[in-house]
Protein backbone atom coordinates (compact mmCIF):
# COMPACT_ATOMS: atom_id res chain seq x y z
CA UNK A 1 0.00 0.00 0.00
CA UNK A 2 1.54 3.32 -1.07
CA UNK A 3 -0.20 6.67 -0.81
CA UNK A 4 1.26 9.98 -1.97
CA UNK A 5 0.01 12.86 0.18
CA UNK A 6 1.18 16.39 -0.55
CA UNK A 7 4.30 17.52 -2.34
CA UNK A 8 6.87 16.84 0.35
CA UNK A 9 5.73 13.76 2.24
CA UNK A 10 5.03 10.21 1.14
CA UNK A 11 2.96 7.92 3.36
CA UNK A 12 3.58 4.23 2.76
CA UNK A 13 3.26 0.90 4.53
CA UNK A 14 5.93 -0.02 7.06
CA UNK A 15 8.67 -2.19 5.52
CA UNK A 16 10.02 -4.68 8.03
CA UNK A 17 13.26 -5.07 6.13
CA UNK A 18 14.34 -1.43 6.03
CA UNK A 19 12.29 0.49 8.62
CA UNK A 20 12.74 -1.35 11.94
CA UNK A 21 15.91 0.42 13.08
CA UNK A 22 14.80 3.84 11.84
CA UNK A 23 11.41 3.60 13.56
CA UNK A 24 13.15 2.66 16.80
CA UNK A 25 15.35 5.75 16.60
CA UNK A 26 12.38 7.97 15.73
CA UNK A 27 10.36 6.84 18.72
CA UNK A 28 13.36 7.13 21.02
CA UNK A 29 13.70 10.76 20.00
CA UNK A 30 10.05 11.64 20.58
CA UNK A 31 10.26 13.87 23.64
CA UNK A 32 7.41 14.06 26.14
CA UNK A 33 8.88 16.82 28.27
CA UNK A 34 11.44 16.94 31.03
CA UNK A 35 11.57 17.07 34.78
CA UNK A 36 13.78 19.31 36.84
CA UNK A 37 15.85 16.36 38.05
CA UNK A 38 17.06 15.30 34.62
CA UNK A 39 15.26 11.96 34.64
CA UNK A 40 14.82 9.91 31.48
CA UNK A 41 11.91 7.47 31.04
CA UNK A 42 11.55 5.12 28.09
CA UNK A 43 10.37 1.61 27.27
CA UNK A 44 12.88 -1.16 26.81
CA UNK A 45 11.94 -3.34 23.84
CA UNK A 46 11.68 -7.06 24.48
CA UNK A 47 12.28 -7.72 20.79
CA UNK A 48 12.65 -5.90 17.48
CA UNK A 49 9.07 -6.13 16.23
CA UNK A 50 7.30 -2.72 16.08
CA UNK A 51 4.11 -4.59 15.11
CA UNK A 52 4.13 -6.88 18.15
CA UNK A 53 1.06 -5.34 19.78
CA UNK A 54 -1.22 -5.04 16.77
CA UNK A 55 -0.40 -8.56 15.68
CA UNK A 56 -3.06 -9.60 18.22
CA UNK A 57 -5.61 -8.45 15.61
CA UNK A 58 -6.20 -10.18 12.24
CA UNK A 59 -6.58 -6.77 10.54
CA UNK A 60 -3.71 -4.43 11.36
CA UNK A 61 -1.43 -1.96 9.61
CA UNK A 62 1.55 0.27 10.30
CA UNK A 63 2.26 3.31 8.12
CA UNK A 64 5.31 5.56 7.96
CA UNK A 65 5.80 9.07 6.59
CA UNK A 66 8.99 9.81 4.66
CA UNK A 67 10.33 12.99 3.08
CA UNK A 68 10.35 12.78 -0.69
CA UNK A 69 13.54 14.78 -1.10
CA UNK A 70 15.81 12.50 0.92
CA UNK A 71 13.71 9.52 2.09
CA UNK A 72 14.04 10.42 5.77
CA UNK A 73 11.45 8.65 7.93
CA UNK A 74 9.70 11.36 9.98
CA UNK A 75 6.46 9.81 11.26
CA UNK A 76 4.70 6.58 12.13
CA UNK A 77 1.16 5.42 12.93
CA UNK A 78 -0.42 2.05 13.69
CA UNK A 79 -3.98 0.85 13.36
CA UNK A 80 -6.15 -2.22 13.76
CA UNK A 81 -9.78 -3.26 13.42
CA UNK A 82 -11.77 -5.27 15.96
CA UNK A 83 -15.40 -6.20 16.56
CA UNK A 84 -16.97 -4.76 19.72
CA UNK A 85 -20.46 -5.06 21.15
CA UNK A 86 -22.71 -2.29 22.43
CA UNK A 87 -25.75 -2.36 24.69
CA UNK A 88 -27.64 -0.20 22.18
CA UNK A 89 -29.99 -2.54 20.33
CA UNK A 90 -27.47 -5.30 20.99
CA UNK A 91 -25.44 -4.33 17.95
CA UNK A 92 -21.87 -5.26 17.05
CA UNK A 93 -19.68 -2.72 15.26
CA UNK A 94 -16.28 -2.83 13.58
CA UNK A 95 -14.07 -0.43 15.51
CA UNK A 96 -10.96 0.92 13.83
CA UNK A 97 -8.32 1.90 16.39
CA UNK A 98 -5.64 4.49 15.65
CA UNK A 99 -2.62 3.91 17.86
CA UNK A 100 0.98 4.97 18.33
CA UNK A 101 1.02 8.19 16.29
CA UNK A 102 4.55 9.61 16.36
CA UNK A 103 6.15 12.50 14.44
CA UNK A 104 9.81 13.48 14.60
CA UNK A 105 10.25 16.53 16.87
CA UNK A 106 12.09 18.37 14.08
CA UNK A 107 9.16 17.92 11.68
CA UNK A 108 6.14 18.76 13.81
CA UNK A 109 3.57 21.46 12.98
CA UNK A 110 3.94 20.60 9.30
CA UNK A 111 0.74 18.56 8.94
CA UNK A 112 2.54 15.20 8.90
CA UNK A 113 0.46 13.84 11.79
CA UNK A 114 -2.74 14.83 10.02
CA UNK A 115 -1.59 13.11 6.81
CA UNK A 116 -0.81 9.94 8.69
CA UNK A 117 -4.21 9.98 10.42
CA UNK A 118 -6.07 10.49 7.15
CA UNK A 119 -4.13 7.71 5.47
CA UNK A 120 -4.94 5.35 8.32
CA UNK A 121 -8.60 6.36 8.23
CA UNK A 122 -8.68 5.53 4.52
CA UNK A 123 -7.34 2.05 5.27
CA UNK A 124 -9.92 1.59 8.03
CA UNK A 125 -12.75 2.58 5.70
CA UNK A 126 -11.51 0.32 2.92
CA UNK A 127 -11.49 -2.59 5.35
CA UNK A 128 -15.05 -2.09 6.54
CA UNK A 129 -14.64 -0.20 9.81
CA UNK A 130 -17.78 1.50 11.12
CA UNK A 131 -15.92 3.91 13.41
CA UNK A 132 -12.45 5.29 13.91
CA UNK A 133 -11.29 5.48 17.52
CA UNK A 134 -8.43 7.14 19.39
CA UNK A 135 -7.55 7.66 23.05
CA UNK A 136 -5.49 10.44 24.55
CA UNK A 137 -4.59 12.12 27.80
CA UNK A 138 -7.05 14.77 28.96
CA UNK A 139 -4.47 17.56 29.00
CA UNK A 140 -2.83 16.63 25.70
CA UNK A 141 -3.99 19.76 23.89
CA UNK A 142 -2.11 19.09 20.65
CA UNK A 143 -3.61 15.61 20.23
CA UNK A 144 -7.09 16.82 21.17
CA UNK A 145 -6.93 19.66 18.64
CA UNK A 146 -5.72 17.33 15.89
CA UNK A 147 -8.54 14.86 16.30
CA UNK A 148 -11.41 17.17 17.24
CA UNK A 149 -10.72 20.40 15.35
CA UNK A 150 -9.07 18.94 12.25
CA UNK A 151 -10.46 15.40 12.00
CA UNK A 152 -13.98 15.85 13.47
CA UNK A 153 -13.79 13.30 16.27
CA UNK A 154 -16.21 13.48 19.20
CA UNK A 155 -15.53 12.72 22.84
CA UNK A 156 -17.06 9.31 23.51
CA UNK A 157 -15.81 8.33 26.98
CA UNK A 158 -13.98 9.66 30.00
CA UNK A 159 -11.93 7.16 31.98
CA UNK A 160 -9.47 7.02 34.84
CA UNK A 161 -6.21 5.04 34.89
CA UNK A 162 -5.21 3.84 38.37
CA UNK A 163 -1.54 3.15 39.07
CA UNK A 164 -0.33 1.35 42.22
CA UNK A 165 3.37 0.60 42.83
CA UNK A 166 3.72 -2.82 44.44
CA UNK A 167 6.37 -1.35 46.73
CA UNK A 168 3.42 0.35 48.43
CA UNK A 169 1.38 -2.83 48.61
CA UNK A 170 -1.80 -2.71 50.64
CA UNK A 171 -2.42 -4.89 53.65
CA UNK A 172 -2.76 -8.61 53.11
CA UNK A 173 -5.92 -10.46 52.16
CA UNK A 174 -8.70 -10.58 54.70
CA UNK A 175 -9.14 -13.97 56.31
CA UNK A 176 -12.86 -13.76 55.55
CA UNK A 177 -12.37 -13.41 51.79
CA UNK A 178 -11.69 -16.23 49.37
CA UNK A 179 -10.07 -15.78 45.94
CA UNK A 180 -10.30 -18.64 43.44
CA UNK A 181 -8.95 -18.98 39.94
CA UNK A 182 -11.50 -19.90 37.26
CA UNK A 183 -10.84 -22.31 34.46
CA UNK A 184 -11.01 -20.77 30.99
CA UNK A 185 -14.54 -22.01 30.26
CA UNK A 186 -15.86 -20.66 33.55
CA UNK A 187 -14.27 -17.27 32.88
CA UNK A 188 -15.72 -17.09 29.37
CA UNK A 189 -19.17 -18.07 30.64
CA UNK A 190 -19.18 -15.37 33.33
CA UNK A 191 -17.87 -12.66 31.02
CA UNK A 192 -20.29 -13.56 28.23
CA UNK A 193 -23.14 -13.15 30.69
CA UNK A 194 -22.01 -10.08 32.63
CA UNK A 195 -20.30 -7.84 30.07
CA UNK A 196 -23.46 -7.38 27.99
CA UNK A 197 -24.58 -4.58 30.34
CA UNK A 198 -21.56 -2.45 29.38
CA UNK A 199 -21.89 0.45 26.95
CA UNK A 200 -18.98 -1.03 24.98
CA UNK A 201 -17.71 -4.58 25.47
CA UNK A 202 -15.30 -7.02 23.81
CA UNK A 203 -16.82 -9.69 21.59
CA UNK A 204 -13.63 -11.75 21.50
CA UNK A 205 -13.03 -11.97 25.24
CA UNK A 206 -12.46 -15.71 24.78
CA UNK A 207 -9.49 -15.04 22.49
CA UNK A 208 -8.05 -12.49 24.94
CA UNK A 209 -8.31 -14.89 27.87
CA UNK A 210 -6.44 -17.53 25.85
CA UNK A 211 -3.52 -15.24 25.00
CA UNK A 212 -0.26 -16.17 26.69
CA UNK A 213 -0.01 -12.71 28.27
CA UNK A 214 -3.27 -13.31 30.15
CA UNK A 215 -2.32 -14.92 33.45
CA UNK A 216 -5.86 -15.95 34.33
CA UNK A 217 -9.20 -14.90 35.79
CA UNK A 218 -10.12 -14.92 39.48
CA UNK A 219 -13.26 -14.41 41.56
CA UNK A 220 -13.37 -12.93 45.05
CA UNK A 221 -16.14 -13.56 47.55
CA UNK A 222 -16.78 -14.01 51.28
CA UNK A 223 -16.11 -17.43 52.75
CA UNK A 224 -19.33 -17.32 54.75
CA UNK A 225 -21.23 -17.80 51.48
CA UNK A 226 -20.29 -20.90 49.56
CA UNK A 227 -20.19 -20.53 45.74
CA UNK A 228 -21.44 -24.00 44.87
CA UNK A 229 -21.33 -23.54 41.10
CA UNK A 230 -17.57 -22.99 41.06
CA UNK A 231 -16.94 -26.62 41.90
CA UNK A 232 -19.91 -28.15 40.12
CA UNK A 233 -19.33 -30.59 37.30
CA UNK A 234 -22.53 -29.42 35.68
CA UNK A 235 -22.76 -26.77 32.96
CA UNK A 236 -21.03 -23.45 33.59
CA UNK A 237 -24.38 -21.65 33.82
CA UNK A 238 -24.47 -22.92 37.43
CA UNK A 239 -21.74 -20.40 38.26
CA UNK A 240 -24.13 -17.55 37.53
CA UNK A 241 -27.21 -18.93 39.24
CA UNK A 242 -25.34 -19.80 42.45
CA UNK A 243 -23.23 -16.64 42.80
CA UNK A 244 -22.95 -15.15 46.33
CA UNK A 245 -24.67 -11.91 47.37
CA UNK A 246 -21.38 -10.00 46.94
CA UNK A 247 -18.63 -11.04 44.57
CA UNK A 248 -16.04 -9.63 42.18
CA UNK A 249 -14.06 -10.94 39.22
CA UNK A 250 -10.90 -9.76 37.48
CA UNK A 251 -8.32 -10.93 34.98
CA UNK A 252 -4.62 -10.09 34.86
CA UNK A 253 -2.53 -9.25 31.79
CA UNK A 254 1.25 -9.57 32.05
CA UNK A 255 2.64 -6.58 30.17
CA UNK A 256 6.11 -7.40 31.52
CA UNK A 257 6.40 -10.00 28.78
CA UNK A 258 5.82 -7.41 26.03
CA UNK A 259 8.09 -4.55 27.14
CA UNK A 260 9.82 -3.01 30.12
CA UNK A 261 9.93 0.54 31.47
CA UNK A 262 13.39 2.01 32.00
CA UNK A 263 14.15 5.05 34.15
CA UNK A 264 17.55 6.74 34.07
CA UNK A 265 18.99 9.89 35.56
CA UNK A 266 20.92 12.76 34.00
CA UNK A 267 19.17 12.77 30.63
CA UNK A 268 16.37 14.82 29.06
CA UNK A 269 13.02 13.15 29.73
CA UNK A 270 12.40 11.00 26.66
CA UNK A 271 10.13 8.13 25.90
CA UNK A 272 11.10 5.08 23.82
CA UNK A 273 7.65 3.91 22.73
CA UNK A 274 7.97 0.43 21.25
CA UNK A 275 4.34 -0.55 21.76
CA UNK A 276 1.10 1.01 20.62
CA UNK A 277 -0.28 2.37 23.84
CA UNK A 278 -1.34 5.94 24.39
CA UNK A 279 -1.41 5.29 28.11
CA UNK A 280 2.27 5.01 28.95
CA UNK A 281 2.74 8.64 27.92
CA UNK A 282 0.79 9.71 30.96
CA UNK A 283 1.46 7.10 33.61
CA UNK A 284 4.89 8.14 34.70
CA UNK A 285 4.53 11.85 35.45
CA UNK A 286 1.96 10.71 38.05
CA UNK A 287 3.69 7.54 39.17
CA UNK A 288 4.69 7.92 42.80
CA UNK A 289 7.77 5.72 42.66
CA UNK A 290 11.02 7.16 44.00
CA UNK A 291 13.77 7.30 41.42
CA UNK A 292 16.28 5.01 43.07
CA UNK A 293 18.98 2.68 41.88
CA UNK A 294 16.62 -0.32 41.86
CA UNK A 295 14.30 1.42 39.40
CA UNK A 296 17.10 2.33 37.05
CA UNK A 297 16.79 -1.26 35.90
CA UNK A 298 13.99 -2.09 33.41
CA UNK A 299 10.69 -2.97 35.07
CA UNK A 300 7.15 -3.84 33.99
CA UNK A 301 3.56 -3.96 35.26
CA UNK A 302 0.47 -6.14 35.52
CA UNK A 303 -2.80 -4.82 34.11
CA UNK A 304 -6.14 -5.68 35.76
CA UNK A 305 -8.90 -6.00 33.15
CA UNK A 306 -12.42 -7.36 32.89
CA UNK A 307 -13.28 -6.05 36.35
CA UNK A 308 -16.87 -6.75 37.38
CA UNK A 309 -18.64 -7.07 40.68
CA UNK A 310 -22.02 -7.27 42.37
CA UNK A 311 -23.35 -6.80 45.89
CA UNK A 312 -23.15 -4.38 48.80
CA UNK A 313 -19.64 -5.29 49.97
CA UNK A 314 -17.74 -4.67 46.75
CA UNK A 315 -15.32 -2.26 48.39
CA UNK A 316 -13.78 -5.01 50.49
CA UNK A 317 -13.62 -7.38 47.54
CA UNK A 318 -12.01 -4.81 45.23
CA UNK A 319 -9.38 -4.15 47.86
CA UNK A 320 -8.72 -7.87 48.03
CA UNK A 321 -8.26 -7.95 44.24
CA UNK A 322 -5.59 -5.24 44.39
CA UNK A 323 -3.85 -6.99 47.28
CA UNK A 324 -3.92 -10.30 45.43
CA UNK A 325 -2.51 -8.72 42.25
CA UNK A 326 0.27 -7.04 44.24
CA UNK A 327 1.16 -10.32 45.86
CA UNK A 328 1.14 -12.07 42.48
CA UNK A 329 3.33 -9.32 41.00
CA UNK A 330 6.02 -10.03 43.58
CA UNK A 331 6.60 -13.34 41.81
CA UNK A 332 6.68 -11.84 38.30
CA UNK A 333 10.19 -10.94 37.24
CA UNK A 334 10.85 -7.19 37.10
CA UNK A 335 7.22 -6.25 37.87
CA UNK A 336 6.92 -3.07 39.96
CA UNK A 337 3.45 -1.67 39.20
CA UNK A 338 -0.25 -2.67 39.11
CA UNK A 339 -2.48 -0.72 36.70
CA UNK A 340 -6.15 -0.75 35.74
CA UNK A 341 -8.52 1.58 33.87
CA UNK A 342 -12.25 2.19 34.41
CA UNK A 343 -14.86 4.40 32.79
CA UNK A 344 -16.12 7.25 34.95
CA UNK A 345 -19.61 5.78 35.19
CA UNK A 346 -18.47 2.21 35.81
CA UNK A 347 -20.22 1.02 39.01
CA UNK A 348 -16.84 -0.16 40.33
CA UNK A 349 -15.36 3.34 40.30
CA UNK A 350 -16.65 4.11 43.79
CA UNK A 351 -15.18 0.86 45.09
CA UNK A 352 -11.57 1.31 43.93
CA UNK A 353 -9.41 1.45 47.08
CA UNK A 354 -8.25 4.99 47.87
CA UNK A 355 -4.60 4.67 48.80
CA UNK A 356 -2.19 7.59 49.13
CA UNK A 357 0.27 5.75 46.89
CA UNK A 358 -2.28 5.21 44.11
CA UNK A 359 -2.14 7.68 41.17
CA UNK A 360 -5.07 8.68 38.96
CA UNK A 361 -4.66 9.75 35.33
CA UNK A 362 -7.58 11.14 33.30
CA UNK A 363 -8.05 9.50 29.92
CA UNK A 364 -10.34 10.45 27.02
CA UNK A 365 -11.68 8.32 24.17
CA UNK A 366 -12.70 9.92 20.86
CA UNK A 367 -14.82 8.47 18.06
CA UNK A 368 -15.78 9.28 14.48
CA UNK A 369 -18.29 7.53 12.25
CA UNK A 370 -16.62 6.49 8.98
CA UNK A 371 -19.35 4.19 7.65
CA UNK A 372 -21.97 6.33 5.94
CA UNK A 373 -24.57 3.54 5.98
CA UNK A 374 -25.03 3.79 9.76
CA UNK A 375 -28.23 5.68 10.60
CA UNK A 376 -27.95 8.74 12.82
CA UNK A 377 -30.10 7.15 15.52
CA UNK A 378 -27.60 4.26 15.71
CA UNK A 379 -24.50 6.48 15.69
CA UNK A 380 -22.45 5.86 18.84
CA UNK A 381 -20.91 9.29 18.41
CA UNK A 382 -24.18 11.01 19.33
CA UNK A 383 -25.20 8.68 22.16
CA UNK A 384 -23.55 10.94 24.72
CA UNK A 385 -20.89 9.83 27.17
CA UNK A 386 -20.34 6.07 27.20
CA UNK A 387 -18.68 5.82 30.58
CA UNK A 388 -19.22 2.15 31.41
CA UNK A 389 -16.86 0.39 29.02
CA UNK A 390 -14.55 -2.61 28.93
CA UNK A 391 -10.89 -1.67 28.42
CA UNK A 392 -8.99 -3.96 26.06
CA UNK A 393 -5.64 -5.00 27.62
CA UNK A 394 -4.15 -5.45 24.14
CA UNK A 395 -4.49 -1.70 23.50
CA UNK A 396 -2.97 -0.53 26.73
Amino acid sequence: MVDSIGDKVLVREFDDGRDVEVVGKLEKNCEIGSDNKGTSIFTNMMGTDPLCRIRFYPLHLMLVAVLRENGELVGVIRGCIKLVGTKFRGTHVKLGCILGLRVSPRHRRMGIGLKLVRAMEEWLINNGADYSFIATEKNNVASTNLFTAKCNYRNMSSLVIFVQPISYAMEGLSEGIKIEKLNINQAISLYDNKLLVKDIYLTDIDAILKEKLSLGTWVSYFKQEEWIGLHSKEKNEDIISTSPSSWAMFSIWNSCEAYKIHIKKSHPLKFFHETLSHARDKIFPCLKIPICDSLEKPFGFLFLYGLHGEGERLGELMKSAWSFASRLAENVKDCKVIITELGVSDPLMEHVPHESSKSRIDDLWYLKKVNGSINDEDDLGIMGQLGNVVVDPRDF
